[in-house]
């Protein structure tokens, strides 16, 4: 067992809810009958998002504003949560960047780090210990094709998202017969505000390579519940990701500096 069937005394809290991929992994769970804890820092778009979830679905959707790159605020969370029965926890929030390295900012990188490794850590280091004492509980990490290869004008991000891959799997493993999993979400290009944050406007390749964020979502929840190690949500995606891992790098970086 990894994420139980619904109940409406338990919870599945989902990071980075106010829109994108975490907003629909909040619709999926809840169609599916889980209840949802909502966590971001726009209270207006989780208020609106767990509106439309409890009169759409009927399920109990708590809302609990914070930015998780303090970690005055994610103690103030784990707090909160430690009084409800958190069977899941889908750490989505995380955010990119783009251009030279030399020339990123120093500020929006750290908080970048801190919010994509150190929150996600921070998080799933709190809600491991009661998913192996009930014998079921499951987290899914949002990582991203990106961690499986470097990329020279997204250098910070692609380590991050290695660093979630490596951690994901890692943990994974060690929770073998416990009850207890650890999935990675590897998703490529979706059409969600990551772009925009992190200052993209040609795009992350061609339309053909874009998949739905619905899509994503529910192929994500599929992985929560039968508690996979990995999720790759499409075929195209499971290609290039198996390209990022074997093409030597002798060969993938000239291109992708010509590239990107």
């Amino acid at each position: 067992m990894a994420l139980p069937k619904p109940d409406p005394h338990t919870t599945v809290v989902v990071t980075g809810a106010s829109s994108g991929i975490g907003a629909e992994l909040a619709r999926e769970l809840a169609r599916r009958g889980y209840g949802v804890t909502l966590v971001a820092r726009r209270a207006e778009k989780l208020e609106a998002l767990a509106d439309e979830l409890h009169d759409g679905f009927g399920v109990t959707a708590a809302v609990e504003p914070a930015d998780l790159t303090e970690r005055e605020e994610r103690d103030r969370l784990l707090a909160v949560l430690a009084g409800r029965s958190v069977v899941g926890l889908c750490n989505n929030a995380g955010y990119g960047n783009s251009g030279r390295f030399e020339r990123t900012d120093l500020d929006y990188e750290h908080h970048m780090i801190e919010l994509n490794c150190t929150a996600l850590h921070h998080l799933m280091r709190a809600v491991l210990p009661g998913f192996v004492e009930a014998g079921a509980g499951a987290v899914l990490n949002t990582a991203s094709l990106a961690g499986v290869q470097p990329m020279p004008h997204m250098a910070t991000y692609a380590a991050t998202k290695a660093f979630v891959i490596s951690l994901s799997e890692g943990v994974h493993a060690g929770l073998a017969g416990t009850g207890a999993s650890v999935t990675a979400l590897l998703p490529g290009p979706v059409h969600t505000e990551f772009e925009d944050n992190a200052g993209i406007k040609a795009g992350l390749g061609p339309e053909l390579a874009y998949v739905g964020a619905g899509q994503v979502a529910e192929q994500a929840v599929n992985a929560m519940v039968s508690g996979r190690r990995t999720v790759v949500p499409s075929l195209k995606w499971k290609t290039a990701g198996l390209a990022g891992r074997y093409v030597p790098r002798t060969v993938y970086l000239p291109l992708a500096r010509r590239f990107s």
